[in-house]
């Protein structure tokens, strides 16, 4: 087995161990358990709220949804926290002193933000589906269509949110970036209709994958007569393969690149002068 293989390897190890930890961490399951009620609310005080002409209640609108945001939110977000901080403690630095350990490191990470995405979509759609009618009972066709929208959805937010991660200075800077993340999901079609705002809006909603990783999710999982409250009364599944298509491959493409030159910045001057400021903040 060639070294970069067994990195990977090491990696994907890593990462569902890292899975096992979160999953048994009392701070991290009351997280999934916190996001899960601020997600339901919204959709309990909604949930009997007709949407004209599409035959569905505002909820059920608003469950896959607020899943496909889920989705993009962890994938592209979790990322670049987790990279920012772990470039802020070290712990990058150390895997660039194994052989491939950074390939190891990002495989790891890749499987540990997947599933937790994975997790953070599936337990607000669990508990939601029992609260609005007439979501998920689309069959087969429903399931071939989530097949290829999820792992699309991740290809498409995981390597973004690694160079947004590689850029920041530190974690704090991802988290004021949450501010832009809010006001994007605003104009994503989330919690109403993308159809209902003005058409410049539409515009920019429709730039970024939120708004149609919730589109994929909703062509899955809502009658056929939900589709009159979208832009063109149409799924639009060639938009929606094409526009979340090309995010991955820009990812995917610049990923690597800024990724091998934060590696390359990385060394132990650089630690000290993080820590050296991060002490003169707290002093």
């Amino acid at each position: 087995m060639s070294p970069v293989w067994y990195a990977v390897r090491l990696g994907a190890r890593r990462g569902r161990t890292e899975l096992r930890q979160t999953f048994t961490s009392g701070q991290d399951v009351f997280g999934y358990v916190l996001w899960t009620i601020l997600l339901i609310v919204p959709l309990f005080l909604v949930r009997d709220e007709q949407l004209k002409g599409a035959g569905i209640s505002a909820g059920a609108f608003m469950l896959p949804s607020m899943v496909g945001m889920t989705l993009a939110f962890t994938g592209m977000m979790t990322t670049a926290q987790l990279l920012a901080t772990e470039r802020e403690d070290g712990t990058l630095l150390r895997a660039k002193a194994v052989p491939h350990g950074m390939v190891g490191h990002l495989v790891g990470k890749v499987v540990m933000v997947s599933g937790t995405a994975l997790v953070s979509m599936a337990l607000p759609f669990a508990v939601g589906v029992f609260l609005v009618d007439r979501v998920a009972r689309q069959g087969g066709g429903a399931l071939l269509t989530l097949v290829w929208v999820v792992p699309l959805g991740l290809l498409a937010t995981l390597p973004m949110g690694a160079v947004i991660g590689s850029l920041v200075d530190s974690p704090r800077t991802v988290g004021l970036l949450m501010l832009p993340v809010m006001g994007l999901i605003v104009i994503s079609g989330i919690y109403f209709p993308l159809s209902k705002l003005p058409e410049w809006l539409q515009i920019v909603g429709q730039v970024f994958p939120v708004y149609w990783l919730g589109l994929g999710l909703r062509a899955a999982l809502l009658p056929a007569g939900a589709v009159a409250a979208e832009i063109g009364e149409s799924w639009r599944y060639l938009e929606t393969a094409g526009v979340l298509g090309v995010w991955a491959v820009a990812g995917l493409l610049l990923a690597p690149s800024v990724l091998r030159r934060m590696a390359r910045r990385e060394s132990g001057a650089t630690m000290a002068e993080r820590h050296r400021k991060a002490m003169q903040r707290v002093g």
